[in-house]
């Protein structure tokens, strides 16, 4: 994944609902607020052609597609234009199926020891959920005793916790449902631009200080 030493860039927004009727039009409104990094979930009915909808509109936009289970949805990922694909956990056979078509893959893991085996076929290890074991505690934690691992901490992250997940160490941080509210089933729009132009405000700030965001290595 492109990396960037501006944190908005690296704050990735989880898309996830019964239907992915609204994603497109709400990846437009997240964009036009500053983010350029998305996820769509395969539990979400009509994410494949939301994630090709979003793509054409919104060409910038690295559009990623979770939560993969099998190789054939590492497939379907790429077919439909998706820039990267994740995954809840590691498994080598969707590191194969994303070797073969060319997509990046980035696994899931929650313990340090199933972070260390996954960072063996992986830039960047997923941890999740975050919020519900220690959430940037926890995280602080992880980063102690594995400083080379690059790690994308999502799952239960407040929106007015951004910043303090980079502090800790974050080289990316995913955020879902306590942004996005109810904006993917009819709620306010312009309250989720409001919402997502606040939370990017603080890591403004952090982009200014000496400390670089991790990067994954492989990435420039």
């Amino acid at each position: 994944m492109r990396t960037s030493t501006s944190r908005r860039e690296h704050v990735i927004a989880v898309l996830r609902a019964p239907s992915a009727r609204r994603f497109a039009e709400v990846a437009s409104v997240l964009a036009d607020a500053g983010l350029s990094r998305l996820e769509f979930t395969l539990t979400s009915d009509g994410t494949l052609d939301a994630i090709t909808a979003a793509k054409g509109a919104l060409p910038h936009l690295a559009v990623g597609c979770g939560t993969a289970r099998t190789p054939a949805d590492v497939r379907r990922a790429t077919d439909a234009g998706a820039d990267f694909v994740v995954s809840q956990y590691h498994d080598p056979a969707l590191t194969e199926a994303a070797r073969c078509t060319g997509i990046e893959y980035i696994p899931g893991a929650l313990t340090p020891g199933e972070i260390a085996r996954a960072a063996l076929d992986a830039d960047l290890v997923k941890v999740s959920p975050i919020g519900p074991v220690g959430g940037v505690s926890y995280l602080r934690e992880l980063v102690g005793p594995l400083p080379d691992i690059p790690l994308f901490p999502t799952g239960g992250v407040r929106p007015d916790e951004l910043g303090a997940y980079f502090d800790a160490g974050a080289a990316y941080v995913g955020v879902s449902a306590l942004l996005l509210q109810d904006a993917l089933v009819g709620g306010d729009l312009r309250a989720l631009e409001e919402r997502t132009r606040a939370a990017l405000v603080p890591l403004a700030a952090l982009d200014q200080t000496d400390r670089p965001v991790s990067t994954p290595k492989g990435h420039a």
